[in-house]
């Protein structure tokens, strides 16, 4: 794969929107062991970078994946152990969908020097910007908020029960941002039609968890969208320009309020 891995555009105040699941590109050398239920990359966190326009007229920072989590899962670590022990979910190089269909035609996904290639290539090139540019930004403003994008069907039997709340904030339990950002996120939707929860069945994934330093200046949250709250949840995964109208803005209210909260924490 040739082209790049990521696009990034670097902003001008203490925000860094990351949306590592966006990529749909899977290079020929992947694609050729794969499945066509794969070729489908119906697992992507789709048109996040339309649904998040906002955060460039807010100055932020925007790193957003080119590659799919198909080839390697830029929210895992790269231990490719479980953030969640005990319960159904997917590793750094899926071998299976979110429905659990098989994603190789031979059963067997990528072998460790296959895995430590797409690590080098992918995995390490999207921290490595993400890294950088979370230092720059808390050196300029003394502390800077990495605000995970994510989104997911509201209703997959094999991962969780039930349907999804429609936002799911993830602080790893508190730990990965300072007290007072996730009140000042939560004290915006007080008055909005979508049911939330923090620190739900999603407690933030890999970058939260590992980047989320609050007493060194980083502040790291996770939100995860039900994709029925601005999209079709079946192919081809159209974007819903009257759905995604109404949760906009209250997204666009919670990202405010956070990367605000974190301004004033590093004054």
């Amino acid at each position: 794969m040739t082209a790049p891995i990521f696009d990034f555009q670097p902003g001008t105040v203490p925000l860094l929107v990351s949306i590592p699941h966006l990529g749909t590109a899977i290079p020929d050398e992947v694609r050729t062991q794969l499945t066509d239920v794969a070729g489908e990359v119906a697992d992507t966190d789709w048109h996040l970078d339309r649904l998040y326009a906002f955060a460039h007229k807010l100055g932020a920072s925007v790193l957003g994946a080119r590659v799919s989590r198909y080839v390697i899962d830029l929210n895992r670590p790269p231990s490719g152990e479980s953030l969640y022990p005990g319960q159904t979910t997917t590793g750094l190089c899926p071998t299976e969908t979110f429905r659990g269909e098989p994603l190789y035609r031979h059963g067997s996904g990528p072998d460790a020097a296959e895995i430590a290639r797409r690590l080098d290539h992918y995995w390490r090139p999207y921290h490595a910007q993400l890294r950088a540019e979370l230092d720059r930004l808390k050196a300029e403003f003394g502390a800077v908020l990495l605000w995970e994008a994510h989104s997911i069907a509201s209703v997959l039997p094999r991962l969780f029960d039930g349907k999804l709340p429609d936002l799911n904030l993830g602080t790893n339990s508190g730990l990965s941002c300072d007290a007072s950002v996730l009140d000042a996120i939560t004290a915006t939707l007080g008055d909005q039609p979508f049911t939330w929860i923090a620190n739900g069945r999603f407690k933030g994934g890999y970058n939260t968890r590992a980047y989320g330093e609050p007493q060194q200046g980083v502040h790291a949250v996770q939100l995860e969208m039900c994709q029925s709250t601005y999209m079709s949840e079946t192919s081809p995964f159209a974007y819903l320009p009257e759905a995604a109208d109404a949760v906009e803005p209250v997204v666009e209210r919670m990202v405010t309020a956070g990367f605000e909260a974190v301004r004033k924490l590093g004054r």
